[in-house]
């Protein structure tokens, strides 16, 4: 009997669970889940803003603190759920980058150290407003797409700093003894150059060059078409090719979403396997107690439908 008993718990206890993640699905998935917390999240960011204002703290300190703990109870109950949602398939919680980044938000707001220490409680809390992205498609994408950019981007950075070194070496050796004020040193060469880049002063920049020499109009303009349009065109490249490729990224996963088989025939299926191997496993049982009592076993459903 204790076998049967077990088998029975065995086809049991997975439904209910399955059950507990199909409900947990249903409510995270909902549109009305995701503007609410997409509403907590902007209290929460405008709770950031006030608290900047000394005369509000003041004044309000009870209710700002109330608020922010209401605001830490959503986030909770909101990734305990999508959490719960994931119970039958606990591995598929962390397929999902974002689920991560609100789970290591949320429990870092619990420790010990982290709650004393009020600048490092604010960055969480400022961290949470990152969260929008989730519940944003075009805002995700984008942060997709920079993080993509990050290897072409430290290479354009490489360039960038190369170009600027020897063109800032090239004014000091020029413009150095003329013009001290912007050229006297490499460092004051590179900040000069690199405040030219957004071609903000560069008039006044070629007339105080030819006043030295004629050669510094063929010096800045070289320098404006390398570094104001080649660079910047290539930086501006890589951006837009990341970005296509996030939107790709993004357009895929989307599809397979759409058209991934809905789980309620599945679902069903495997509920009614497990019913039935509960159905067999209580057959079994009433068998053996009827044997033990030496009384006919009782005819089954299956049985008498023979």
């Amino acid at each position: 009997m204790p076998q049967h008993q077990d088998q029975v718990a065995e086809a049991i206890a997975p439904s209910r669970r399955h059950r507990l993640a199909l409900y947990c699905r249903g409510v995270t998935e909902a549109r009305w889940f995701a503007l609410t917390v997409f509403v907590v999240i902007l209290t929460n960011a405008a709770l950031l803003g006030l608290e900047t204002y000394s005369g509000v703290v003041a004044e309000w300190p009870r209710s700002l603190r109330l608020a922010e703990h209401a605001c830490l109870a959503a986030f909770t109950a909101e990734i305990l759920l999508r959490m719960a949602a994931h119970a039958d398939r606990p591995r598929d919680f962390w397929k999902d980058p974002w689920n991560a980044f609100d789970l290591a938000v949320v429990l870092c707001t619990f420790l010990p150290v982290v709650r004393e220490n009020t600048t490092v409680l604010r960055l969480l809390r400022l961290a949470r407003v990152l969260r929008t992205a989730r519940f944003l498609p075009q805002l995700r994408i984008v942060l997709v797409a920079v993080a993509r950019s990050l290897p072409g981007t430290l290479s354009f950075l490489l360039v960038g700093a190369l170009l600027l070194y020897v063109y800032a070496m090239v004014g000091w050796v020029f413009f150095g003894r003329h013009d001290p004020e912007h050229y006297g040193s490499i460092g004051r060469a590179v900040l000069t150059l690199f405040l030219l880049m957004t071609l903000d002063g560069i008039g006044d920049a070629v007339r105080a060059g030819l006043e030295i020499s004629r050669w510094s109009l063929l010096y800045y303009a070289s320098y404006v078409l390398l570094a104001s349009f080649v660079l910047v065109n290539v930086l501006i490249g890589v951006v837009l090719t990341s970005l296509d490729e996030a939107r790709d990224m993004d357009e895929e996963r989307e599809p397979s979403r759409a058209h991934r088989p809905t789980p309620e025939p599945e679902d069903q299926h495997l509920l009614l396997r497990r019913i039935e191997a509960a159905r067999r496993a209580l057959d079994d049982l009433e068998r053996d107690l009827a044997r033990a009592t030496g009384a006919a076993p009782l005819r089954t459903g299956d049985e008498n439908g023979q």
